[in-house]
């Protein structure tokens, strides 16, 4: 049986997407799957609550109807979710009974998840996709057919009350993580030995890295450490280098994404070198400028051009990324992107921020000779601005050269 909170939050979520159906004009949400155990829509999990084996049609109206038509061998595990007020079995046959659902349904406007901008939008493979088409293709029904991005890309952008309080925990138990790092950090540590420390910590609290393990934390230590999505190496940290790290937990299904920067003292120092101390005061005051911009209404390019700016002001070229992207159910989730007008982000910075959104705001800079400075914070979106969901990191964290 589904535990009741995990009810709970599948019918916050049906709820919330009728809105959103009504809110688009659209009369019809169809999210289809075969063996989505293989080929999973990013989407089943929202809203579905279960996998599916067989061909399987979930039908979303947004006068409220739920009807779900799956293979009789999935019957059973659909009705137990409590969420789904009719549960059609089928043996031989999946075409005409979708068919006779949507004569009965008789929707104007049918939402299917395809998307060319946002891949979790982009739920449907093509073979399945075609398979509909010809299920549907001597019907009305598929020239009513079209893209549920927009459905999708608002449901998963627009935390409800239990997703956000899973978030909040996932972020707080990131932050008990940094602080454990903290006090056992020093000098002569490997890339990978800090790796296999973070990865021993979530798997204490029975937990997993919010993404992928061979990089999930990205370690960089020192000034010839690799930077990007890129694994721990071998390289030693050592006294007067930075060390960055990029990291995040996945807990009750929702993720943290974070960075923090440490500065190891050289022997003698008592603190960083000015050039590490203003590259670090940069890249904090960024973040804390592109909060301040940060509300709804405004467009998510807006928020990345007020950081770029702050950049340019102080004549550093700026990163080569977006500013900041979505968190939740998946650690890069929802719509709106907070990047540049690059063609390789489609439409999504052109999308406008809204109450309830959970961004990253994240940037870095690197420091000739001692390696990189790297902050990344998590904020709520409010009805008048942005809340950091934890405290940010507002002075460098430091590492005495040797332990006493």
């Amino acid at each position: 049986m589904i535990a009741e909170h995990e009810r709970q939050l599948l019918e916050e979520k049906l709820v919330q997407a009728q809105h959103i159906l009504n809110e688009c004009d659209l009369d019809l949400w169809m999210l289809v799957a075969s063996e989505s155990d293989v080929m999973g829509d990013p989407t089943f999990p929202l809203v579905v609550g279960t996998s599916v084996t067989w061909p399987s049609a979930f039908l979303l109206t947004r006068h409220g109807d739920r009807i779900a038509l799956v293979g009789t061998g999935d019957v059973e595990n659909v009705r137990q979710l409590g969420t789904w007020h009719r549960v059609i079995g089928y043996v031989e046959r999946f075409g005409q009974p979708l068919r006779d659902l949507l004569d009965e349904l008789h929707p104007q406007t049918i939402g299917v998840n395809y998307s060319k901008d946002n891949p979790l939008a982009d739920g449907i493979p093509h073979g399945f996709f075609l398979y509909l088409q010809d299920i549907l293709a001597d019907t009305p029904y598929w020239e009513r057919v079209i893209s549920a991005e927009p459905v999708v890309m608002r449901l998963r952008s627009r935390k409800s009350p239990e997703e956000l309080r899973r978030m909040r925990q996932a972020v707080a138990t990131t932050c008990e993580i940094w602080q454990t790092l903290h006090a056992w950090l020093r000098p002569g540590l490997s890339e990978c030995d800090i790796a296999a420390f973070l990865h021993a910590e979530v798997q204490r609290r029975g937990l997993t890295t919010a993404w992928d393990a061979r990089y999930c934390p990205t370690v960089t230590a020192g000034p010839n450490s690799p930077i990007g999505h890129t694994g721990p190496t071998d390289i030693v940290l050592e006294p007067g280098q930075l060390l960055a790290i990029d990291f995040g937990v996945r807990q009750d299904g929702y993720c943290s994404d974070m960075q923090r920067t440490f500065y190891v003292l050289a022997p003698g120092e008592s603190a960083p070198p000015q050039p590490v101390q203003e590259a670090f005061e940069l890249v904090a005051q960024t973040i804390a400028q592109a909060a301040a911009a940060l509300r709804p209404g405004v467009a998510g390019w807006e928020v990345d051009q007020v950081a770029r700016e702050c950049f340019a002001r102080a004549g550093v070229e700026p990163w080569a990324f977006a500013l900041g992207h979505q968190v939740g159910r998946a650690v890069h989730d929802g719509g709106c992107l907070l990047g540049p007008r690059w063609e390789r982000y489609g439409q999504q910075p052109f999308y406008t921020v809204e109450p309830g959104h959970v961004y990253t705001l994240e940037l870095g800079l690197s420091v000739p000779g001692y390696g990189r400075v790297s902050l990344e914070e998590e904020v709520l979106v409010t009805e008048t601005g942005c809340e950091f969901l934890a405290p940010p990191q507002r002075e460098l964290l430091l590492v005495p050269s040797a332990h006493a």
